[in-house]
């Protein structure tokens, strides 16, 4: 049987993307932190959220778009896999073993958060599992719990995390992050020839393919990384995706998370949005006490733990510490553990919940 695609709104769309990209331009031009990401974000997000249709259409970007981004950021993370961080990973376990206390304390204060707020105890359990969205949410559907209010509980989670991590890293340094202060990537200064183009080209589609024929967790990200790490260490290439593409790639994520509001309503996301800010707050207060206590012995910076233990979404913390120069490998290989867990434990949970 074949699923019919969903037709696109070519105009909705472009309206969507331009706002998109003219929110991303200006954040960065204020100098914000990962200015294209929340600029983008937060134009269409209050666009759609109020239920306003510049020009007559309404805020879209389809998912299959977004996705088609997310590869990028596994194929420039890999361009930062060298021997010396491979010889660090072997020093991450004390940080990866602290997830898993992490990740259940987490889950049961959001959960005590959600039902104080007068939730159900299926919508505060599957709303406050802390990663793995779409999996959470379809656990709650199956276990009868209210989806849209999950799905909008998920979202704020992600994107309030999002949102937070760079103004927190802006307050803490008191200078602009990232690619708004002039860092540059690992590799960024290597010239792309053609055959470079088309090894990048060829990491991200193999990646993409091989990590969902194995089912790797995150294999949207994984793969491509894991590909692209290969094609590095062998020497096929030196350079990665050059900053225009990550600067398209943060206004396409962030405009999908912003579109993501259409059509909620205004009463469920105010309910909901208190709760996740509570809930937020407790969430990367307890990840900052847990970087505190494992950077040292992970022998990684405090900022660069409190970003592998910050619960937003895998793609964007990953693109984050990308774009912060900050052990981008690290941190990916902490939310992918964080996802499994989390998803993990939310299984096991569903039982009990029901």
């Amino acid at each position: 049987m074949v699923t019919a695609v969903p037709k696109v709104d070519l105009s909705a769309l472009a309206m969507t993307l331009t706002l998109g990209a003219l929110g991303g331009i200006v954040a960065q031009a204020l100098r914000l932190p990962l200015g294209y990401l929340l600029g983008s974000l937060v134009i269409t997000g209050v666009i759609a959220a109020a239920g306003w249709r510049p020009l007559g259409r309404p805020i879209t970007l389809p998912a299959r778009l977004r996705m088609a981004f997310v590869p990028v950021i596994g194929v420039a993370i890999g361009g930062a896999f060298t021997p010396a961080v491979a010889g660090q990973a072997l020093g991450w376990w004390p940080s990866l073993l602290a997830l898993c206390l992490y990740v259940p304390l987490a889950h049961a204060l959001g959960f005590g958060i959600y039902r104080r707020g007068g939730l159900s105890p299926k919508d505060a359990f599957f709303g406050a599992v802390p990663g793995g969205l779409i999996e959470s949410v379809q656990l709650g559907e199956e276990a009868g719990a209210d989806v849209r209010l999950l799905t909008v509980l998920q979202f704020l989670r992600l994107i309030g995390t999002i949102i937070a991590v760079p103004l927190i890293f802006w307050a803490i340094t008191g200078r602009a992050v990232g690619s708004a202060s002039g860092v540059a990537m690992v590799g960024a200064g290597a010239p792309l020839s053609t055959a470079d183009v088309a090894i990048l080209i060829a990491s991200g589609i193999a990646g993409v393919l091989v990590g969902r024929k194995l089912r790797l967790p995150g294999w949207i990200i994984t793969g491509p990384l894991a590909a692209s790490a290969v094609a590095h260490a062998l020497g096929w290439v030196e350079g990665v995706p050059p900053g225009w593409l990550i600067a398209a790639t943060q206004v396409v994520l962030g405009t999908g998370l912003g579109a993501r509001f259409a059509g909620v309503e205004r009463a469920m996301l105010r309910r909901a949005a208190g709760l996740a800010l509570v809930n937020g707050v407790v969430a990367l207060a307890l990840a900052y006490g847990f970087a505190n206590a494992v950077h040292a012995v992970a022998d990684e910076p405090v900022t660069a733990a409190f970003l592998a233990f910050a619960p937003g979404g895998l793609a964007e913390m990953s693109l984050i510490a990308l774009s912060l120069q900050m052990s981008a490998i690290y941190v990916t290989a902490h939310h992918v553990v964080r996802i499994i867990l989390a998803v993990g434990l939310a299984k096991l949970g569903a039982r009990w919940v029901r």
